[in-house]
């Protein structure tokens, strides 16, 4: 970043811009209200006749202003547009015309004077205005003041030896302006009423007054319009002003400062870490019903295993057990099934895990922002509830479109192939059996049964096949157990990703796009002053 005395007008002008775009729905309105009128100002000031240098001259009532311009310029202007005792129209002094009508209407000033001899050999293209008491009884005249001192180049506060330390010029008009010490002058205007003991007394207070207001870099001229004294050191003042180039610029660079002073910065934001978003993740998952989805996988897998590979004659019991999976409407997608749109058929959220959902929403979010100040983290807060409404939902739908480990396993083929051979070998060895023993009742011959180290062969085929039924099943189920814990860590993970997706997108996102607005707000800010 550029050191401050590097940083451009454009930079600054840039940056209150940024703080008046990222900090929209975090600024009062009033505050909103003067971002737009300085930076409009600005815009508007710097494509009118930049060559142009716009002195207003200011003061109460009696201070002599409009004789004082009188005085500088060497002619009676003032005095012929004038209709009472006091200024009631700004009225403006230039010696270089061209350009400066399109300027002039912008400020306002319908009463125009032009002139030959300038007052300084620097002051060409200097613009002079009279501008309308302060202090006025007229409520319109003041508000001509007050308009024209914010959009003058350069201000002039004239005061006299009554009145120089009076509150309301100090407290409304000179310390308001405090940030545009390098375009003000304070002139010590009637010195001629005054014992020349008592001038420097006068002049030492008015400095200290004038740094109680915050501009003790302001140049304090005295002068005497009547007389003359001090008007020549006033003109080259007056040329100073209009011979400097970053006048206008100055003036632009003290709006932007003065308002950017103001304004509130957003604190510190805190960039989430990886573990931080993966602990939101988790929770928001189990909220969800991550884990309640696994071991569902993990059921049906048993289930299923144990219904293929499992005895058959006990094994069809399996099937009168619902499928987890399909009592939670997840699992396989169905033929023509969207899974844009489909949900599953599990609960909406209890009021538990709705609870731990937005704790753990809200948690992350208050983390982030805890460097921030009240009314950002307020807006963050704002985020997260947003966020919160938006999820269950959309978790439901993550969680049903992701595609589950819920298919068979090959070694069910060779286990239920093994278990039927089981099956066969023991009724053949109990068809065998039987014939022995009732075939001569039926006049047929009778024939032995082989025996195998005195086991007859047909008991041995039943209890082999019972026995090869049974290790199956057990073996089997074994297998199952353990396929089923690593399908039940699989699912969870493939769950959490989904759901990861989701989060996000929904809350992730939004809330770190909410941080990047603090902090780039905080950086314009800091540009901006």
């Amino acid at each position: 970043m550029s050191s401050k005395n590097t940083i451009s007008l454009d930079d600054r002008l840039a940056a209150l811009r940024a703080v008046r775009e990222t900090g929209a729905d975090q600024l009062p309105d009033a505050l909103r209200s003067t971002l737009d009128a300085v930076l409009s100002h600005a815009t508007e000031r710097r494509r009118r006749s930049p060559d142009h240098t716009v002195i207003g001259i200011f003061g109460a009532t009696g201070s002599g202003k409009s004789s004082l311009v009188n005085a500088l310029v060497g002619s009676e202007v003032a005095k012929t547009h004038v209709r009472r005792p006091t200024t009631s129209e700004a009225h403006s002094v230039t010696w270089d015309p061209v350009g400066a009508s399109d300027l002039l209407d912008w400020l306002q000033v319908r009463e125009r004077t032009v002139l030959e001899t300038p007052l300084d050999p620097r002051a060409v293209k200097l613009l002079l205005l009279d501008l309308p008491d302060f202090d006025s009884v007229d409520r319109a005249n003041r508000e001509i003041a007050e308009r024209l001192a914010g959009q003058v180049d350069a201000l002039v506060w004239v005061v006299d030896p009554q009145k120089y330390a009076d509150e309301v010029l100090h407290a409304q008009f000179i310390a308001p302006h405090a940030k545009h010490s390098a375009v003000t002058l304070i002139v010590l205007n009637q010195i001629d009423l005054l014992p020349a003991a008592d001038l420097p007394h006068v002049v030492d207070s008015l400095r200290g007054i004038v740094e109680r207001d915050g501009i003790p870099k302001a140049r304090v001229l005295t002068v005497s319009a009547r007389t003359g004294d001090g008007i020549p050191a006033l003109r080259t003042a007056l040329g100073d002003l209009a011979a400097a180039t970053e006048v206008r610029e100055a003036r632009l660079a003290a709006d932007a400062t003065t308002v950017a002073a103001t304004v509130p910065d957003a604190g510190t934001a805190t960039r989430p870490t990886k573990r931080a978003i993966d602990t939101l993740v988790t929770d928001l998952g189990s909220a969800a019903g991550v884990e309640v989805v696994a071991n569902a996988v993990a059921r049906s897998y048993r289930k299923r295993a144990g219904q293929a590979t499992g005895w058959p004659v006990v094994s069809w019991l399996l099937r009168l057990r619902p499928d987890p999976l399909a009592r939670l409407g997840i699992g396989p997608q169905r033929a023509g099934q969207d899974p844009a749109v489909h949900r599953t058929s599990m609960p909406a959220l209890d009021a538990g895990a709705a609870a731990r959902a937005s704790l753990a929403v809200r948690g992350f979010a208050d983390a982030a922002a805890a460097g921030l100040t009240d009314t950002w983290r307020a807006g963050i807060r704002s985020t997260a509830d947003r966020a919160i409404a938006e999820l269950p939902p959309q978790l439901d739908l993550a969680i049903a479109r992701t595609p589950l480990p819920a298919k068979g396993s090959w070694w069910w083929v060779i286990f239920s192939v093994l278990q039927w051979v089981s099956i066969l070998a023991a009724l053949v060895g109990i068809g065998w059996l039987l014939g022995a023993a009732f075939l001569p009742n039926f006049g047929l011959p009778a024939f032995e049964v082989p025996k195998i180290e005195g086991w007859a062969v047909p008991t041995l085929l039943i209890a082999g096949g019972v026995a090869l039924g049974i290790l199956l099943g057990l073996l089997g189920a074994a297998f199952a157990a353990a396929t089923a814990a690593a399908r039940r860590r699989r699912t969870r993970k493939l769950l959490l990703a989904s759901v990861g997706e989701v989060v996000r997108k929904t809350a992730v996102a939004p809330l770190l796009a909410d941080l990047d607005r603090a902090r780039d707000f905080s950086a314009a800010l800091k540009i901006a002053r």
